[in-house]
């Protein structure tokens, strides 16, 4: 029966490929548009991401990663004294000016981390020594936006807020939303290129000792300084669920993948209805000859199930080619978790049972004796 159920299916090639089409379509949709979705939020979190410290501290008034409220120097020793904590370390994030040769400016997001540790700062680095950073007046750039800043080499000078930087390490890091250079120094000279401030901190690195959790620690940071403090993974949640629920992005995106479903559905069901209706004399001759309803509805939930499957491992290959292609030649973010493909893979079950239902039903009503009416 499965086999005459392929002949079938394979017989009318241009239905076959219609659906093949189809379903090729709505998974592509689906797993592309999804992809890209999740790779926005990695961005969003991208500081959070380079940085890989295992608790944040910040300002109870903090919604995301870059709504940074300063605070005062005094929380870091505050931070420093409660008990769990193995060290706490300062980290200055602001955004600054950097004079190019030429006299243009590029706006670049300033990281300023601890001068003893240099946690912080990225540990994949291309060229140069990120431990020279200690030395006055030095940055390290980030290499994916070095054509921003003209393709500066180690040893440049360039100048922050007319104040000299010289480059000592080119370094590797996850690139953000808004595709900022990321300069890196220690957070002393940092405040020296953006000026005295009054609330010099964003945020507290911090990490918990042998007999704390991060997540037992930040409650017990929160309680006793009256700060927020959030795991690693807490705060990256914290920031996609801000970036979720107050902008436009996932609603734009879920309205795509939407009318990739719905299109696939409606070609699917509707090419294979017009396949059923094509071949029902044959159908109605199975049943003539003694074939159950049960096994005319497996014949057609395996013919689906053949067309879903070549479909989804089109539709997926589409997808991957698109993850090679897209970031190589555009900035675009493109990322694709396990559960994307599981996904994708619900949706083509549902499209199947879906376009399978109105086929089902016609032949459950189709009679043997139709196959003896001329």
């Amino acid at each position: 029966m499965y086999l005459f159920a392929l002949k079938m299916l394979f017989g009318d090639r241009l239905k076959f490929i219609t659906l093949v089409v189809g379903l090729t379509f709505s998974v592509m949709l689906i797993t592309q548009q999804t992809s890209i979705f999740c790779g926005l939020m990695r961005r969003f979190v991208a500081t959070i991401r380079n940085t890989q410290a295992a608790v944040w501290v910040m300002d109870p008034q903090m919604r995301f990663v870059d709504d940074v409220k300063p605070m005062v120097e005094r929380e870091l020793y505050r931070v420093r004294s409660v008990e769990g904590v193995e060290w706490a370390v300062p980290f200055f994030q602001t955004l600054s000016q950097i004079q190019l040769p030429g006299g243009k400016s590029e706006t670049i997001s300033l990281i300023g981390v601890d001068s003893e540790s240099l946690i912080g700062c990225p540990r994949k680095v291309i060229a140069g020594r990120i431990e020279d950073l200690r030395i006055p007046d030095t940055i390290a750039v980030e290499r994916r936006s070095l054509w921003k800043l003209g393709n500066p080499r180690v040893g440049d000078r360039l100048d922050i807020n007319d104040q000299a930087a010289r480059i000592v390490a080119i370094v590797d890091l996850a690139p953000n939303f808004q595709s900022l250079p990321y300069v890196f120094t220690t957070y002393e000279h940092a405040l020296g290129y953006s000026g005295p401030l009054r609330k010099p901190l964003s945020f507290i690195l911090t990490q918990p000792n042998n007999h704390y959790t991060p997540a037992a620690l930040s409650q017990k940071i929160e309680a006793e300084t009256h700060l927020s403090a959030y795991p690693q993974l807490q705060f990256m949640w914290k920031t996609v669920d801000y970036y979720v629920k107050n902008t436009g992005i996932p609603i734009n995106f879920a309205i795509t993948v939407g009318l990739g479903i719905i299109v696939g559905a409606a070609i699917s069901a509707q090419t294979f209805y017009a396949f059923v209706m094509e071949n029902i004399s044959q159908f109605a001759t199975m049943k003539a000859m003694g074939a159950s309803n049960r096994t005319l509805i497996l014949m057609i939930l395996f013919q689906n199930c053949v067309v879903g499957c070549i479909g989804y491992g089109i539709g997926l290959g589409l997808m991957a080619l698109c993850g090679v292609v897209i970031p190589a030649v555009t900035e675009l973010s493109f990322w694709t978790p396990w559960q994307i493909p599981l996904i994708a893979y619900i949706s083509v079950v549902g499209v199947s049972l879906f376009s399978s239902t109105f086929a089902i039903r016609k032949v459950i009503q189709a009679e043997p004796a139709l196959v003896f009416r001329g």
